[in-house]
Formats: C-alpha cells, sequence, structure tokens
C-alpha cells in the first residue's frame, strides 16, 4: 500500500511537503533515505539511525540475493525482521548493479545473464526474477527492473538512438515488472523508472509512458552516471515536476547537500545517495559551514567538534539527561561531543570508532538537512532557507 499526502507547496519553486503513508510507516517528505547495501548502512546500529531521524532506509535487491539468498531471506519473513528495521525499506531492482559489471554481464530482452561476481556462477536476472526477490523481501517500495542508460562506455557517448533503445527495453521490462508485481499479490508499493539518457525528448516520452501505466510512485534514474554536473543539472530540472502531483517522486543516487536541496526546488520527494557514509570513511565530513576535511592537520589540536551547530552523538554526546548540557550543540554551550582532534587522531591510527562516529556525523548531517527543508516548507519560508543554506556553506569550516 501507498498513500501519498501533499501538505504544502512553495510559490517560488516546485518544491512540496508531503506525508507518504507504507506498510511500516509514514515518511514525512522530502526525505532523505540511507543506503544499506547488505542489510545493513555500513557502521551505523539500527537504534543509531532511530536516533538520528531516519524514516526509511535502501535495501540492495543485488547484493541480497548473492548473500544470503532468497532462502534465508524467505525463513526471517523478509528483510525488516532479518536487519531488525522496523521502519520502511526501499529496495533497488538490482538494474544499477547489473550494468555496472560491464564485460561480466549479458543483457537481451529477456533479461541479464552474468556470472555472480561472489562465485563466478552463471546467473539470470529478469524483470520476473526482480519482482520474486522484492517481494521476498517484503520491501515497502519496490522498484521495476530497469536498464541504467550509461553516459558514454570506453570513451563513446550514449547516442540519442542508443538511449532510446535502452529507454524503450525500460519501457517493457516496466510492464513485465508490473504484470509480475501484480501476479504474486505484492501489498507493496511499485514504483516505475523514467529513463532516457541525457536526453529530454526521450525523458519526456519515457515519463508519459509510465504514467499511462498507473505505477503508485516514480523515480528518476540514469542519472550521477558519469554525466558533467550541468548536464545532471538539467535532468533535474526538466524532469521531476513533470510527474503526477499526486504521487511520489523519487531521485536516485543523488547527491551532495547542494544537489539535495536544488533537488527539493526540482519537485523531488525522496533521495538517496552513499555519498555521505562512503565520504565519512575517507575522512570528508559534511557541515552547516561547508565540508571539513578530517585528515588535515590542522585539526590535530583543535577541541571544536565537526560542525559547532550539530546535535549528533559525535558533535554533542548522548540525547539530553540529568547533566543538562550532554546532547546540546557546542554553539549551545554543549560539551559532550567528541573534537575534531579526537576524530583526526582516530583517523591517523585507523581505529574503527573514527568511520563509525563519522558515518554518524555525515547521516544526521543530511537527515537533519531533511528537516529543516521540511519546516521551512511548512512555514512558507524555503526560498529563505535557499539563500541562507547558500551562504552557510559558503562560508567554510
Amino acid at each position: 500500500m501507498l498513500k501519498f499526502d501533499l501538505l504544502a507547496t512553495d510559490p517560488t519553486s516546485h518544491a512540496r511537503r508531503a506525508a507518504m503513508t507504507l506498510n511500516h510507516g509514514v515518511v514525512q517528505t522530502p526525505a532523505f533515505m540511507p543506503v544499506g547495501t547488505y542489510g545493513t548502512v555500513k557502521g551505523v546500529m539500527p537504534q543509531s539511525l532511530h536516533d538520528m531521524g531516519a524514516q526509511i532506509i535502501l535495501g540492495n535487491t543485488f547484493h541480497l540475493w548473492m548473500r544470503p539468498g532468497q532462502d534465508v531471506m524467505q525463513s526471517f519473513g523478509g528483510l525488516h525482521a532479518f536487519e531488525q528495521w522496523h521502519k520502511p525499506i526501499l529496495t533497488d531492482s538490482g538494474g544499477f548493479q547489473v550494468w555496472s559489471l560491464g564485460a561480466m554481464r549479458k543483457i537481451t530482452e529477456e533479461g541479464v545473464t552474468f556470472a555472480s561476481p561472489v562465485n563466478g556462477d552463471k546467473l539470470f536476472m529478469s524483470p520476473e526474477v526482480s519482482m520474486q526477490i522484492q517481494t521476498t523481501l517484503n520491501s515497502d517500495i519496490v522498484m521495476q527492473l530497469d536498464e541504467c542508460t550509461p553516459y558514454e562506455t570506453k570513451g563513446h557517448l550514449t547516442t540519442e538512438a542508443e538511449a532510446r533503445k535502452s529507454m524503450e527495453m525500460s519501457l517493457r521490462w516496466a510492464r513485465r515488472s508490473q504484470d509480475e508485481f501484480a501476479r504474486l499479490e505484492n501489498p507493496n508499493a511499485l514504483f516505475g523508472i523514467v529513463q532516457g539518457g541525457m536526453f529530454e525528448n526521450l525523458r519526456a516520452e519515457s515519463l508519459e509512458r509510465l504514467v499511462e501505466m498507473d505505477f503508485p510512485g516514480y523515480a528518476v534514474g540514469g542519472v550521477s552516471v558519469g554525466e558533467p554536473k550541468d548536464e545532471m543539472l538539467d535532468i533535474m530540472a526538466h524532469t521531476p515536476h513533470r510527474l503526477p502531483a499526486h504521487k511520489p517522486r523519487y531521485l536516485m543516487g543523488v547527491g551532495t547537500p547542494e544537489d539535495l536541496v536544488q533537488g527539493v526546488a526540482d519537485g523531488v520527494d525522496m533521495f538517496d545517495c552513499v555519498m555521505p557514509t562512503r565520504n565519512a570513511r575517507n575522512g570528508t565530513l559534511f557541515t552547516r559551514y561547508g565540508d571539513l576535511k578530517i585528515r588535515n592537520a590542522r585539526h590535530k589540536t583543535d577541541h571544536q567538534p565537526l560542525d559547532t551547530t550539530c546535535t549528533c552523538h559525535a558533535c554533542a554526546g548522548k540525547p539530553a539527561g540529568p547533566s543538562g548540557s550532554a546532547g546540546a550543540s557546542w554553539y549551545a554551550g554543549g560539551r559532550g561531543g567528541f573534537s575534531r582532534a579526537y576524530l583526526h587522531h582516530l583517523d591517523r591510527c585507523g581505529e574503527m570508532l573514527g568511520p563509525m562516529l563519522s558515518t554518524i556525523h555525515n547521516l544526521h548531517y543530511y537527515l537533519n538537512l531533511m528537516r529543516e527543508i521540511r519546516d521551512a516548507l511548512d512555514a512558507g519560508q524555503f526560498a529563505e532557507f535557499r539563500a541562507q543554506f547558500k551562504a552557510d556553506r559558503a562560508r567554510g569550516v
């Protein structure tokens, strides 16, 4: 099931505020979804995700099919019980992962034949197989199997004819996904995925034909696949706001904090990206006042937390209790968090606590950014928020 209630719109952009009811709970949008590829958001306990305000997370159909496999997942009744996350879950279809295998896979009309990256077994993924796996996972939002149209292949830019061929096959796979989803009597919600490469006419055609199929929600795929940033922004400006206003819109695999704010302005409701978790493990932290590189020597003796306005566990310590100051940001007088000097030290020593705390911070930053966007939309002040956000991020840490 999926129920989408539009609560507010912004007169200065295509931004909107909504509530999306799924089988495992309600998601307030715009929302960011932490990525949990193998049934875990790397380095973060489910309770920590709950504490930082995560409403919905991602699972990866392809990887969970490889390991632990459908039999194990079936025995748990789905992914929620397996990973002890009882809020909504969205699973991608496996299309992007199959595409990323490159020479290891062969795509035909029927589906994709490929060698397992785990043990080399010959495997076959089709729209029907993807729906069967995702039904076993019992994810609240299921994605159709699509062919991810590349921006370029070995230096060759994808032509309009090539993008059309790929887009049209994704549309046929959308219908097959829909038919199998119905045959399996899956009680959750299936999203169609708009493709078409960097060609706006193809995007418009893909969108129109998917809308005719009447999916409960829609995603914009095939962005952030190696294209120049300005071309990605062009597709963001072109496609999301043209999708049905009464259904959720999901931009797949994007992006930086700036991309999220722009995406909301372009009419997007849902985002996912590995950037906050991956960058955390590589020592790049997102803050209100720009990005911070914790490996820089300048942080060796700095007593400040990563972000002086942040209330995450890394920056502010445990939630407010009898001590009073614990859980308050440094800016608000709290001193219960960890210093930049300590995070720098952990990184230099290779201690696993370092990327764990950094991941908690980055995810909290993304989730709090979306919370502030929702508050601004509720207050009718999104334009003012965008201006302040841009000024703050440009200031620098």
